[in-house]
């Protein structure tokens, strides 16, 4: 008999089989997935928008065929034509299941929509823009003198401001001359002049005395989500924020995935290339309206990204970055108009692109170096941008080092049974008491313990919906601190543990963190699949830290950095529990916040930071971890919690871990159920 069609839904990674002619909204709700709808389904309110994909899959193991949803009917006909879909869309009450599909939830469909964590840090950054304003009064033309306007104004910015000979673009010939009657011969010039350009280049220029400002865009590319800081490039200051998630998660959520599919399919890289387009005009359009600007004042942006993103922005099949020897198409940095990216700013915007370092350490990896300065410290730092592809860098003064480490989407809260990204009503803090296995825990959106009164009350319009990746860290490192947990990953059974929150299930156990079942809200559980998922990506976390400690000749570094938005939000304690970071002082471990972001803003607000990061990464060395021996060795060993050979005799001082061991002889277990201990006796 023949299996019903699978859907699978992004980015939350639920799945189902459901019979042909089953609603999309309908397989939403069954599987929990967070699909907006007020209407009940009658086509009228259109929240429930969603996109199919169509291709190859190697990451799900499907194949999504033309067909795979319903035809377009009058309902949502009669919808575009009062009110217009997006291309592509369908509601998500009016397509019926098929055959295999893979469904993207877009942001706006999302009842629970992601809180984008990647804030402005604050930071003195040198101002020195690449455009800048300048007022000039200009001479009337004269029948005796007969010169161009063009010349006469460039005559005024030499006299007035002591320019040499300005150069313009083409689109400032065509407004020149009205510009200059209307102003009386007064104008406002934007000029952009980059630190290795000799030539100033008038971009536009208004009449009279220009005083509604100019703008920048310093933005973050990531896998999993696209941030971007608005910026006074007359004061330097960060006027709006935002942020949206990646529209290339649901080509697949981790960086080979997206490899994969342009490979598989044809036209994938261009359908990529495409949406990150899309993404990024939509983020402009909506951090302008935050900001309460015209687009057309946004005159300079800066980019940084990994290589894949980096390619796929560009326009560039990826396919090198999927085999040895990662060789991108270009690491320099780029300059050009942000027309050529198909980007919705004023046309004579420009777009810079840091440079990318070597094949999997990119220009998010620079941007990160310039906001850090590994190169600068007297001391030996190790600098981590926790993200679904981890970027790493261990250095001093004498030299840096890099790496990358794949360690995929778990940290973002994906491959976690009660996962999700970091929204309202997420699990985002957790403690267990060690003596009652009771756990507490806060959510996004409310200061409150679970514990506290006024709790109910205060989450009751977001409810409790799951937990994030902050969350699922601190749950397990709370759960090895309480003996819940074992060195190998695995939990015990109530009897072992002296616990009715652990519950079988099958060959392994889970543990209870919020029952919301009374409230018709989920269960919350922790799996033995979801430790695996953390170990895997800790593991992968811990390797390459480790491997750039051999490269380097050293046992320990002085001090650790955790940049990145998740990065941000990591308890330093817990995540030395689950060893995701080298043993070192819990007061010399800090975060940095979107230190990418920061160095995206640096390289906006100070052109002479963008010689010195295309100088500073020929400086940097990379290691990659794909071809380095040890990096299997120490990944086996990181699996364990938090190491099976590693002493960690810092975080030994500060917290004891009970020494349990809950394999029963079927080694299971990460360390094959040898009993250690790690913490003192």
């Amino acid at each position: 008999m023949s299996q019903d069609p699978l859907v699978i839904f992004t980015p939350s990674g639920k799945r189902g089989r459901f019979p042909m002619g089953t609603p999309i909204l309908t397989a939403a709700r069954q599987l929990g997935v967070d699909l907006d709808s007020v209407c009940g389904g009658r086509g009228i309110c259109s929240k429930c928008q969603i996109t199919p994909s169509y291709g190859e899959f190697p990451k799900h193991g499907v194949t999504v065929r033309e067909g795979a949803l319903s035809e377009w009917n009058s309902v949502e006909d009669r919808y575009d034509r009062i009110r217009g879909l997006p291309k592509g869309r369908r509601l998500g009450c009016q397509a019926t299941v098929q055959g295999d599909v893979v469904v993207d939830v877009p942001p706006e469909s999302q009842v629970h929509r992601q809180v984008v964590r990647k804030r402005a840090e604050v930071r003195a950054i040198t101002l020195n823009a690449t455009v800048k304003l300048y007022y000039v009064e200009v001479r009337e033309p004269d029948m005796h003198d007969p010169t161009g306007d063009l010349e006469r104004l460039r005559t005024a910015l030499t006299d007035q401001w002591g320019l040499p000979r300005v150069d313009c673009d083409l689109s400032v010939l065509g407004m020149l001359q009205p510009a200059l009657r209307k102003g009386d011969w007064k104008v406002t010039v934007a000029i952009h002049q980059d630190e290795d350009d000799d030539t100033p280049r008038i971009m536009t220029l208004w009449p009279g005395l220009h005083e509604s400002g100019i703008y920048g865009l310093a933005v973050d590319l990531g896998s999993t989500t696209i941030a971007a800081h608005l910026c006074d490039l007359q004061s330097g200051e960060v006027v709006a924020s935002s942020g949206l998630m990646n529209p290339q998660i649901r080509f697949g959520e981790d960086l080979m995935s997206r490899v994969s599919y342009s490979m598989m399919n044809p036209t994938g890289a261009a359908e990529m290339t495409k949406a990150v387009r899309d993404g990024m005009n939509q983020l402009f359009d909506d951090i302008a309206k935050e900001a309460g600007i015209d687009k057309a004042l946004i005159l300079d942006s800066v980019f940084v990204c990994n290589p894949v993103m980096h390619h796929l922005f560009l326009g560039i099949d990826p396919f090198e970055l999927g085999q040895a020897p990662f060789a991108l198409a270009t690491s320099d940095s780029i300059r050009l108009m942000a027309r050529d990216l198909d980007l919705h700013l004023n046309p004579a915007a420009r777009a810079y692109i840091l440079p990318c370092i070597a094949g999997h350490v990119g220009a998010d990896a620079a941007a990160v170096a310039l906001s850090e300065e590994p190169n600068k410290s007297k001391d030996l730092v190790l600098v981590v941008d926790v993200g679904t592809n981890a970027e790493i860098l261990l250095g001093n003064t004498e030299k840096v080092l890099a790496c990358s480490s794949p360690t995929g989407p778990a940290f973002e809260g994906a491959q976690i049974s009660a996962g999700q990204r970091a929204a309202p009503g997420a699990i985002e803090r957790v403690e267990i008491d060690p003596v009652t296995k009771e756990p507490r825990f806060k959510v996004i959106g409310c200061d409150l313990w679970s514990t506290e009164d006024g709790f109910t009350e205060a989450t009751a319009s977001t409810g409790i919906t799951g937990i994030c990746g902050s969350g699922i860290i601190e749950a397990l490192a709370e759960m090895r601190m309480a003996g819940i947990l074992d060195a190998s990953g695995l939990i015990g059974s109530a009897e072992q543990v002296g616990s009715a929150r652990c519950i079988a299930e099958g060959r392994t156990n889970s543990y209870l963190l919020h029952d919301g079942s009374a409230d018709g809200g989920p269960v919350i559980t922790v799996t033995n699949p979801d430790v695996r998922a953390i170990q895997m990506a800790k593991a992968a976390l811990y390797s390459g830290a480790r491997l750039l400690m051999d490269k380097f000749g050293v046992d320990a570094v002085d001090r650790v950095v955790l940049a990145g938005a998740f990065g941000a939000h990591i308890s330093p304690k817990h995540a030395m529990v689950l060893g995701m970071i080298p043993d070192a002082p819990l007061d010399k471990v800090t975060s940095a916040g979107n230190a990418a972001g920061t160095g995206a803003r640096i390289a906006l607000l100070n052109r002479a930071a963008r010689g010195e990061i295309e100088a500073t990464v020929h400086q940097i060395h990379k290691v990659e971890t794909a071809i380095e021996p040890r990096f299997q060795e120490h990944f086996v060993n990181a699996s364990a919690l938090p190491n099976s050979v590693e002493p960690f005799p810092i975080l030994n001082s500060v917290v004891s871990l009970p020494d349990v061991s809950f394999n029963t002889g079927g080694g299971d277990g990460a360390d094959g159920g040898r009993r250690r201990r790690r913490g003192r006796s």
